[in-house]
């Protein structure tokens, strides 16, 4: 059955093929114009933004495909784009739509301009209390901190567990003691990532000043809800009606794509601060682009920008060195606005789960698979049984998961069931529970995929607690919300346990702030079970431990990215399920997303530097 993709790509194509005979195009040029578009198509909903006519060689050479591109009609130039659905530059083909994103990005990214003022002297004393001191080069967070003192954008990359967000409550008190009156938002791509980034405010703000955490917010939104996305589409706040704040602060930035980032930033004042956090390592977002990974390529700074920083951070400017690259030398990216933090902090430094994570971010597949058949595939190897061992490795070849696998995935459920047992109405203890273990796979189909997996949990909860086979909820019910609903503030990827009030009536129980809100099942917007998810939609969340599902065989989706940041989902423990050859081959799959962001940041920095002719 054809795929929604291809179905898309076809009638694009034949669109296309009809706009370019209506422009006066011969024949073969509109046919040739039309394949074309079918790859370009196919190739953003894998998510990339353009293709390099390199790409195109099997449809024809790149210097007679950009003839017969031309000649269409269907096809504009970054200079004169017009209102045609093509964007030929140079090397690259783009949909319109996604060439337009781009630019306008870029040229978001370089008004990132504050006022010409001093560093207040009580920021500057915060800075470097409240960052600890190192030596001979200053710790990355105290530099994070400095660069945002002196720039309208900072962007902050670390593997899991590196301070990032910790950083922020002491990041935003030395922003206050700068700029005491401060408008400051707090946003995340995903419920769970907005909840997980609030939550660590309020841990760390508590060693503050009082007058400075005072100011500080105690709330944390989606980028949706921040915007004020509409249930039919678009957004309150955009480009000509600008967000009232100062200061934005994103976690999880790597799960921005291109549109929801230009949209984004555009909404965002030109004077105010913007700090992106995020992993350049994991996964991109799901749509079209990989915008904070290409962002942070080059973490350099340039002279002038490393004796202002060293001066804050009491620091010899030659100690500001930037870190060396990780597998490729550093792409020209954003200069002046990047910082790479290198500590580790969620599971131990050195252990096996440590060590695992990172050979797979370095493409080493033989460390890799030494380290899993090191770390074992006992009889029971459920987290509960592994206790302290913070991996286990089930290299099962089944189409479906062997019983033994079954049953170590289900006892990772066992704290949550017995919470279920004990007393469901305790939404606290319940949730609580239900947070420190999931089952995360590759696929969303297929007997390894998130809805065969959900079902067998789902079946183990209804037994479990006596729930009638047929009733569609149950105490203990997890759901994931995956349309936005403003009315009801649900957006895609909250996530709710059903659960009995005081008077026996099925809730939806979410987290909501500190505490959980509830609503009732009929009211929810779409949604889909939450016992297992896909990689992709638990970035933005960590777990105590996790099950980490491979397909039975190689698959497009399955690449580096993707068993980096599956793993690092986990603070204590994860079995990976998957065989050997599985493994190897994602390790050797980095995911390679096309774009010409760095083109675009490169000529609006070019235009800029361009003298007037008046």
């Amino acid at each position: 059955m054809p795929s929604p993709a291809l179905d898309l790509a076809q009638g694009f194509a034949e669109q296309l093929r009809q706009w370019a005979l209506e422009a006066g195009a011969r024949a073969e040029d509109a046919a040739l114009a039309a394949r074309a578009g079918h790859a370009l198509s196919l190739a953003t909903s894998e998510g990339h933004v353009c293709l390099p006519l390199d790409e195109l060689r099997e449809l024809e050479a790149p210097e007679a495909l950009r003839a017969a591109l031309r000649a269409s009609g269907v096809a504009g130039t970054p200079r004169a784009p017009g209102a045609r659905p093509l964007v030929l530059d140079g090397e690259r083909l783009y949909l319109h739509r996604y060439f337009d994103y781009e630019r306008r990005l870029a040229r978001r990214l370089l008004q990132a301009r504050l006022p010409e003022e001093a560093v207040a002297p009580r920021a500057r004393a915060l800075l470097q209390e409240l960052f600890p001191a190192a030596s001979p080069a200053p710790d990355g967070r105290r530099l994070a901190a400095a660069l945002a003192l002196r720039r309208g954008l900072v962007l902050v990359s670390g593997g899991p567990g590196s301070g990032k967000t910790s950083l922020v409550a002491p990041l935003l008190a030395v922003l206050l003691a700068q700029s005491p009156r401060a408008r400051i938002a707090l946003a995340a791509p995903t419920g769970k990532a907005a909840a997980r980034l609030a939550e660590a405010l309020r841990e760390h703000a508590a060693a503050l000043p009082a007058d400075l955490r005072a100011r500080l917010p105690t709330q944390a939104g989606t980028v949706h809800r921040l915007l004020g996305g509409h249930a039919a589409g678009g957004f309150a706040h955009h480009a000509a009606r600008r967000l009232p704040i100062d200061v934005l602060v994103v976690d999880e930035a790597s799960m921005l794509d291109l549109a929801l980032a230009t949209r984004l930033l555009e909404a965002v004042p030109a004077t105010a601060r913007i700090v992106l956090l995020g992993d350049k390592d994991q996964l991109a977002a799901v749509e079209a682009g990989a915008v904070f990974a290409e962002l942070c390529a080059d973490p350099a700074f340039s002279p002038a920008c490393r004796h202002e920083l060293a001066g804050l951070c009491g620091a010899d400017p030659a100690a500001l060195a930037s870190p060396p690259p990780a597998t490729e030398p550093p792409r020209p990216g954003l200069r002046d606005a990047v910082v790479w933090l290198q500590g580790h902090y969620r599971y131990g430094a050195g252990s096996a789960l440590d060590r695992l994570a990172r050979s797979v971010n370095a493409g080493d597949g033989a460390a890799a698979l030494a380290l899993l058949r090191a770390a074992g595939t006992g009889p029971d190897d459920s987290p509960e049984a592994a206790g302290a061992a913070p991996l286990r490795w089930r290299p099962d070849t089944h189409a479906a998961l062997s019983e033994g696998t079954r049953r170590a995935l289900l006892q990772g459920f066992g704290p949550y069931v017995e919470a279920l047992r004990r007393d469901p109405r305790d939404a606290a203890a319940v949730t609580a529970a239900f947070a420190r273990f999931r089952v995360l796979a590759a696929l969303r189909e297929g007997p390894r995929g998130v809805a065969a997996l959900d079902a067998l949990v789902a079946a183990h909860v209804r037994r479990a607690v006596g729930a009638d086979a047929r009733a569609p909820w149950y105490p203990g019910r997890a759901v994931l919300v995956t349309h936005n609903d403003p009315a009801l503030d649900l957006f895609n990827g909250d996530v709710g346990i059903a659960l009995p009030d005081a008077d026996g009536a099925l809730r939806v129980m979410f987290p909501h702030g500190a505490g959980l809100r509830a609503v009732a099942p009929a009211r929810l917007p779409p949604h889909q079970g939450a016992f297992a998810l896909t990689v992709h939609r638990a970035q933005g969340s960590e777990f105590e431990a996790l099950v980490l599902v491979l397909p039975e065989g190689g698959s497009r989706v399955l690449g580096r990215e993707l068993l980096y940041t599956g793993l690092t989902r986990a603070r204590r423990h994860v079995t990976l399920v998957g065989a050997a050859a599985v493994v190897e081959a994602a390790i050797r799959a980095p995911t390679q997303r096309h774009s010409g962001l760095r083109a675009r940041l490169r000529e609006e920095q070019d235009a800029a530097s361009e003298p007037d002719d008046a």
